[in-house]
C-alpha cells in the first residue's frame, strides 16, 4: 500500500480561490476591502521571500496589502507605536508582525500591543485563551491548514485518535485545541514524552511540529493513519547543497500511512491562505458581518 499524497499546493489554491470570491462579494455588497498589514523587521532572507509571497498572494485575493519594512535596529517604541497605529487604522483589518523578531525586541510585549481583533496570526492571549476556552477566535494560521488538510482526508474528525508532536504556541498548543474542537481524542506529545513510538501506534492522526529532522520513522505510524508533517528541516545533500525534509521519515512513512503531506509541498502551502482566511473573517467580525463561508 502507497500513502495518498496531501497535495498542499491544491488544497490551498482551491481555499483562496473561495477566499477570493467571499472578498468579491462584500466588496460588491457592502463597499468593504479587506486589508492585511505585514511588519518585517530586518532584513532576514527567508522572512523577505515569505513576506512577498503574502504580498502577492493578498492582492490577487482582491484584497489591500500594506507591507511596513523596518531596520533591524528599530527601537521598540518605534515598533510598538507603528502597531498602534495599525490598530487605530480602519482600512487594516489584520495585522501580522513577522516573527522572530530580533533579539534587541521583546517579541511578547509587541504581540500583546496588537489589537486582538486583527490579530490574524492568532498568537494574542485573548484569541489564545478564547481557543482554549472552545470560544470563537482568530487561530494560528499553521495549525488551521493542518486541520484543513486532514479534512480533505476526512469529512469528520470526532471520535478519532491523534497525536500531536510539538508543543510550541505557535503550532502544537493551538492545535490540540482546534483538534479538540472537532471532537477527536488528543495526546500531546514532546521531546521528553516517553514511548514517544508506542503513543504514535495508536494514532489515526499524526501531526508532528517538533523541528527534529526524520523524528517519526515509518514504523512508528497505524497502517492506514493519516500523517501531518509540520516540520521544515534543512539537511546536507550529496552535491554540497541542502535538501529540505520534515519531521517524520517520508519515504518509510509512505508505504505504512493512509495519507500523508510531503515536505515541501504539504502543510507551508496552507499557512498563507490561512492567512488570508482570517484576515477575511477579522474584517467581517469588525464590521458586524456574517461569517464568511470559508
Amino acid at each position: 500500500m502507497t500513502a495518498r499524497i496531501i497535495d498542499g499546493k491544491i488544497i490551498a489554491a482551491e481555499l483562496r480561490g473561495r477566499v477570493a470570491g467571499e472578498v468579491a462579494r462584500i466588496k460588491a455588497a457592502h463597499q468593504i476591502i479587506p486589508g492585511l498589514a505585514v511588519v518585517l523587521v530586518g532584513s532576514d532572507p527567508a522572512s523577505q521571500v515569505y513576506v512577498r509571497s503574502k504580498h502577492k498572494q493578498t492582492q490577487e485575493a482582491g484584497m489591500a496589502s500594506f507591507e511596513h519594512v523596518l531596520p533591524e535596529d528599530v527601537a521598540q517604541a518605534d515598533l510598538l507605536a507603528l502597531i498602534a497605529q495599525l490598530n487605530r487604522d480602519p482600512a487594516v483589518h489584520g495585522i501580522l508582525v513577522q516573527l522572530p523578531l530580533p533579539k534587541s525586541l521583546h517579541t511578547e510585549t509587541v504581540i500583546n500591543a496588537i489589537d486582538p481583533a486583527k490579530d490574524v496570526d492568532g498568537l494574542h492571549p485573548n484569541n489564545a485563551g478564547r481557543l482554549a476556552g472552545g470560544f470563537a477566535a482568530l487561530s494560528p494560521c499553521t495549525p488551521l491548514g493542518c486541520i484543513i488538510l486532514t479534512k480533505s482526508v476526512h469529512a469528520s474528525l470526532e471520535g478519532m485518535n491523534a497525536i500531536v508532536i510539538g508543543r510550541s504556541n505557535l503550532v502544537g498548543r493551538p492545535l490540540v485545541q482546534l483538534l479538540l474542537n472537532e471532537n477527536a481524542t488528543v495526546t500531546i506529545a514532546h521531546s521528553r514524552s516517553r514511548d514517544l513510538a508506542q503513543l504514535c501506534a495508536r494514532a489515526d492522526l499524526v501531526y508532528a511540529a517538533v523541528g527534529k529532522p526524520e523524528l517519526v520513522r515509518g514504523d512508528w505510524i497505524k497502517p492506514g493513519a493519516t500523517v501531518i508533517d509540520v516540520g521544515i528541516n534543512r539537511l546536507p545533500a550529496a552535491d554540497g547543497k541542502t535538501r529540505l525534509v520534515g519531521d517524520v521519515a517520508y519515504a518509510e512513512a509512505l508505504n505504512v500511512a493512509g495519507a500523508i503531506t510531503p515536505v515541501p509541498g504539504g502543510v507551508g502551502q496552507m499557512t498563507v491562505a490561512c492567512l488570508l482566511v482570517n484576515t477575511l473573517r477579522a474584517a467581517c467580525a469588525i464590521h458586524g458581518l456574517p461569517k464568511p463561508a470559508v
